[in-house]
């Protein structure tokens, strides 16, 4: 895995969210969206990255520029997922390993379900390993066909799908792993023929399978981190969950969190033991808060800042680093 490509589609608008913003940019938790997809991709161990950008792609390259390990692909034209994969041609063809395709509006990706598809791809020599979850509520998400034998046959949009076909409940996460070189062939192959008139990336499965490679579907995600956001109301659910995530592994590494509904604390903040946070807290940014502390109510701290163990910061006090 040591030798594997990340691409991660950040080309799209806002356009439901009815923002001027490019999406990937739009914060969760003080952080653009995309970085968490980023730094899912690295802990799966992903050596390089390259994003694709289309919509203000200026503004785009400069959100993301500090990550030295982030190449980027231009995609001029919005024609589909497919074209946006084959603007990355010229990194594809240097690269012989595996390649993780995943979408940068998705942040409560894990880590450790990347990596079981970079696994899989490994262990079964698979041309493709496409990560699926389970839904009811699969309405607007490309289903996963099966055959008799269980076996993967091909990814049907929405609205190239027959009604039988809507009823299937497996749907395509949009994470992949591919063999690279099994992936630049099918690019090869991508045609328009589909009711939206695009290049689809669901097409390059079936075709890596007709040219003899073995495909696996394997549902490796839970459709709560397989949530894109196209909404802000998907963006407050994403940050919801974010929050409660992050309350959840301080409390349980010895911090008090008086009620966690009521507060707000950045997922990059580290919290000493035995540390109480009471009611509408904020703590935002980079802090490092020592053990024994008292934070609150209705108390702001604003990082990059550190409180050493011990200090008290009472109702209403804002500490800016």
């Amino acid at each position: 895995m040591k030798n594997a490509l990340a691409i991660v589609l950040a080309a799209g608008k806002s356009t439901r969210m009815k923002s001027a913003l490019p999406k990937v940019v739009h914060e969760v938790c003080g952080r653009p969206m995309v970085d968490y997809v980023l730094e899912a991709a690295r802990l799966a161990g992903v050596a390089d990255i390259v994003a694709v950008i289309g919509y203000e792609a200026e503004h785009v390259r400069g959100v993301m520029s500090h990550h030295s390990d982030v190449t980027f692909a231009l995609q001029t034209e919005q024609k589909g997922t497919g074209h946006a994969i084959q603007m990355c041609l010229p990194q594809l063809k240097e690269h012989a390993g595996p390649v993780l395709i995943l979408a940068g509006d998705t942040p409560l990706l894990k880590a450790s379900s990347l990596r079981s598809l970079l696994e899989t791809q490994a262990e079964q020599k698979a041309g493709c390993v496409i990560g699926t979850a389970f839904t009811s509520q699969n309405k607007g998400l490309g289903r996963i066909v099966r055959g008799t034998d269980g076996k993967f046959e091909r990814i049907v949009e929405e609205k190239d799908a027959t009604d039988e076909q809507k009823k299937i409940e497996e749907i395509n996460t949009g994470c992949y792993a591919f063999d690279g070189p099994a992936l630049v062939s099918a690019l090869g192959k991508l045609t328009p023929n589909n009711a939206q008139g695009e290049y689809y990336l669901t097409d390059c499965p079936a075709l890596i399978q007709a040219m003899g490679h073995p495909v696996v579907a394997t549902p490796s995600f839970t459709i709560t981190e397989a949530l894109g956001v196209n909404t802000r109301v998907q963006l407050a659910e994403v940050t919801q969950a974010i929050q409660r995530q992050t309350c959840e592994r301080l409390m349980l590494s010895g911090v008090t969190i008086a009620v966690p509904e009521q507060t707000y604390i950045d997922p990059q903040a580290t919290i000493g033991a035995d540390t109480i946070i009471y009611p509408f807290t904020a703590i935002r940014g980079a802090t490092t808060i020592g053990s024994e502390c008292q934070i609150g109510p209705h108390a702001i701290i604003e990082g990059p800042v550190e409180l050493l163990p011990g200090t008290k910061v009472g109702p209403f006090q804002v500490v800016r680093g």
